[in-house]
């Protein structure tokens, strides 16, 4: 690729094997494009300047949720803790630490996490059954083991908006989840059939401005007379004229793959109305219903980002890569739009 050449229309091709991100010059690898069913991508991002890192995780379940971050923007790191109990009661601790260079693993699930600003501290720890949530921050504490099922695939796609900027993308949900938080309100139990927990891996070289939108959901639904495990994955926005797309789903922990981009409708004066995201070949036709919006606005300086995540429900149809149509009722998860000056 030149120097500001988009790698458009290599975004679907499967990669099966290891492969470096970025080449020597810390360019885009053109063997990179493509997508995953695991983690397959060594994201070393030499230098500095508009490199981004991050680890997020989501745990939910019918009665509250958990949402850890722990990122790197190259000039500030960037951690967070926000969680919701079931009387809408939300806790939220954010540290940024201007000028903070860390170290995050070039590998999903490669490496143990460990992250300290101020009175925040999170760890992420690999284990042989999964990963171990750990979050402090004054009054609160959670520890919460996520279970990765022997097999279990995930979507790792890479975003090629040019040679210079791209991104490197691990989605993984229907993750069993279990353990507990505790507020000043009390102990909560995360735990049964219904606890998910979800994975958002990202390494990249990202422009200043960007819009993107996230949908996620995990649940159980019957079909053809037997219980199963559906996840939802499904993106927007920062993925158009790219050639790739972040868009499938996992039915009983295989990917199914879905190469169409997403057309989203949502009423951004009322993130409480229902969203509503589909294809044109009607590989996903979904409707999302909002129960409680998560809204965060940061500024500093030259740092901007406003969130609306909404979680809810999602009901509609999806077709998995054989074509078979998949009926979504109920399913809980969320969706979002982030716009970021970064």
């Amino acid at each position: 690729m030149g120097r500001d050449e988009v790698a458009t229309g290599l975004g679907e091709r499967e990669i099966t094997n290891p492969v470096d991100l970025c080449l020597p010059t810390g360019q885009l690898n053109p063997e990179a494009v493509g997508w995953t069913r695991r983690p397959l991508h060594r994201a070393a991002l030499p230098g500095r300047g508009r490199n981004k890192r991050w680890e997020y995780w989501c745990v939910q379940t019918p009665e509250v949720v958990l949402a850890l971050t722990v990122s790197d923007l190259d000039y500030a790191s960037l951690h967070a803790v926000w969680f919701l109990d079931p009387d809408g009661r939300e806790y939220s601790a954010t540290r940024l630490k201007p000028l903070s260079a860390m170290t995050l693993p070039e590998r999903a699930y490669d490496a143990p996490i460990e992250v300290r600003a101020g009175d925040v501290g999170i760890r992420l720890l690999p284990q042989s059954e999964g990963v171990r949530l750990r979050a402090r921050a004054p009054g609160f504490a959670a520890e919460v083991l996520v279970r990765r099922p022997p097999g279990h695939e995930c979507l790792g796609v890479v975003v090629p908006w040019s040679s210079r900027r791209f991104q490197y993308t691990v989605k993984e949900n229907t993750l069993p989840a279990q353990g507990t938080v505790t507020t000043p309100q009390g102990t909560f139990d995360i735990g049964g059939p219904d606890a998910w927990a979800t994975l958002d891996h990202g390494r990249g070289r990202w422009p200043y401005r960007v819009t993107w939108n996230w949908g996620s959901g995990s649940g159980r639904i019957r079909q053809d007379g037997r219980d199963r495990v559906l996840g939802l994955q499904v993106g927007g926005k920062w993925t158009d004229g790219t050639g790739a797309t972040e868009n499938a789903i996992t039915l009983d922990g295989v990917l199914h793959k879905i190469g169409d981009p997403l057309v989203w409708h949502y009423d951004r004066s009322d993130w409480s109305a229902p969203w509503r995201v589909s294809s044109s070949s009607g590989d996903i036709d979904l409707t999302f219903l909002p129960e409680y919006e998560r809204r965060d606005v940061t500024q500093l300086g030259v740092l901007f980002n406003e969130t609306h995540q909404c979680f809810g429900t999602w009901r509609g149809d999806v077709s998995d890569s054989e074509g078979r149509r998949i009926g979504v009722d109920g399913i809980r998860g969320w969706a979002e739009e982030v716009r970021n000056r970064w």
